[in-house]
């Protein structure tokens, strides 16, 4: 399987295509992916004849004997069965059964928007919980933050519930409402926020001259098809105006695609290795960085939070691992797994875990997460300075905005300017 038709998942999370039409932005795409044939149906495996069996008994059962005739229906039967298969498995969260509408989903992607809330949704513990909400989106306007846990969607409680069923709570049209109660997992308090649905439009680099410095702040949003090419083009205008140092912004950041995680990391990288990756037999292949990219020389502080997942761990523990940045904020999610896509004969798929990722160093990831170099929390009710709000913004207003992480990580770089390098202006960070 090519590194294009990889992708990621975060701890706890069963990253269902149908999220997007829900619009919940989720850590993983598909895109470019070719799925192999569906697995032959016409024998049942000589080992599992007795098992195949039990169900036809228990199928015929339910078919036979129970009382609400309008209930059996075969199909929804047939993926309860899959998707119990799966669970069984114990990966729970992470290997999944996608509906045909799922893998529909997926088609949507590519066209670069969706309609919905714009939020990256997870089971975790056995309840749902926000890993991100996406830049600019309606869930970030109303003011759902990262690790907010979903009590109620309209007004119904959520216990109970398995990650499709509340996405299919939240789904809509854009232009329409949905209206969800969210616990606040450090106080427990609990509030509700009124959404309008929107369509989402993907941007996955943004970036921004911090006023009155020399330094650049990039944000990679997610890893999608072409977030690489994106990077390289504003590292490309950075060097040309003159900057001495970089902070790219990874908070929040759910993941997506491995071989954009990759060419990310390699910008940064003049060689080694990006991550190594571990079968299911325990063998390990070390992936190494690119050479075939322009390369960024400049200082380089990294940003991460609980929000950090995925393919943004994989370059935070690349650059880490090669003491080639700062890594400032907080311990990332914990993701480590990667999911092949297997067809099945109506359009449904499988997602079945068949890999896990270590960093370069050997460092295992999933559930352990990365730790930064310097830690710093930012209090709940303070969210990330973005670059799209940088826009206008005076030094003043800078040094004001309680983004404890960002102005740590330029205290840093203004420290630790390249030799030559002219002074930041006076009362600069």
């Amino acid at each position: 399987m090519d590194r294009n038709d990889r992708f990621s998942n975060s701890q706890g999370a069963a990253y269902w295509l149908l999220f997007l039409i829900a619009g919940v932005f989720i850590g993983a795409f598909l895109h470019n992916y070719i799925l192999p044939d569906p697995y032959p149906s016409t024998t049942i495996p000589r080992e599992a004849t007795a098992d195949f069996k039990l169900l036809a008994e228990a199928w015929n059962a339910i078919g036979q004997h129970y009382v609400d005739r309008s209930a059996v229906q075969p199909r929804k039967m047939t993926y309860g069965a899959i998707s119990g298969m799966v669970d069984s498995l114990g990966d729970t969260g992470h290997s999944g059964f996608l509906s045909p509408e799922m893998v529909e989903a997926e088609r949507i992607i590519e066209a670069g928007q969706f309609a919905g809330i714009g939020a990256e949704i997870q089971m975790k513990d056995d309840k749902v919980v926000i890993v991100a909400p996406m830049d600019g989106s309606p869930a970030k306007k109303a003011g759902v933050r990262p690790g907010d846990i979903i009590v109620k969607v309209g007004g119904a409680k959520t216990d109970g519930l398995s990650l499709p069923e509340v996405v299919r709570k939240i789904m809509g049209p854009a232009g329409t409402h949905v209206t969800l109660t969210l616990k606040d997992p450090h106080t427990g308090e609990e509030r509700t926020l009124t959404i309008r649905r929107a369509t989402i439009t993907l941007h996955s680099v943004t970036w921004r001259m911090l006023p009155d410095l020399r330094i650049a702040h990039v944000r990679i949003a997610f890893f999608s098809k072409g977030t690489s090419q994106e990077l390289e083009k504003a590292l490309a205008e950075i060097g040309r105006q003159r900057a001495h140092g970089v902070v790219l912004d990874l908070r929040n950041d759910p993941g997506g695609l491995l071989d954009m995680a990759i060419g990310a990391a390699s910008q940064f990288l003049e060689g080694g290795k990006v991550l190594q990756e571990k079968d299911a037999k325990g063998g390990v292949r070390a992936v190494a960085v690119e050479t075939n990219v322009r390369k960024c020389g400049l200082p380089l502080v990294v940003l991460i939070n609980a929000g950090t997942a995925s393919a943004s761990e994989i370059v935070a523990g690349a650059l880490q691992d090669a003491k080639r940045a700062v890594l400032v904020g907080e311990t990332t999610f914990g993701t480590g797994t990667v999911l092949n896509p297997i067809p099945l004969s109506d359009g449904s798929a499988l997602l079945l875990a068949v890999m896990e990722w270590l960093t370069p160093n050997g460092r295992t990831i999933w559930h352990k997460g990365i730790v930064p170099d310097v830690k710093v929390a930012l209090p709940a009710d303070v969210p990330p300075l973005l670059p799209e709000a940088e826009q206008g913004m005076t030094l003043a207003q800078l040094k004001s905005s309680k983004d404890a992480q960002l102005l740590r990580a330029i205290d840093y770089l203004n420290e630790n300017k390249p030799a030559g390098s002219r002074h930041a202006p006076a009362g600069s960070l």
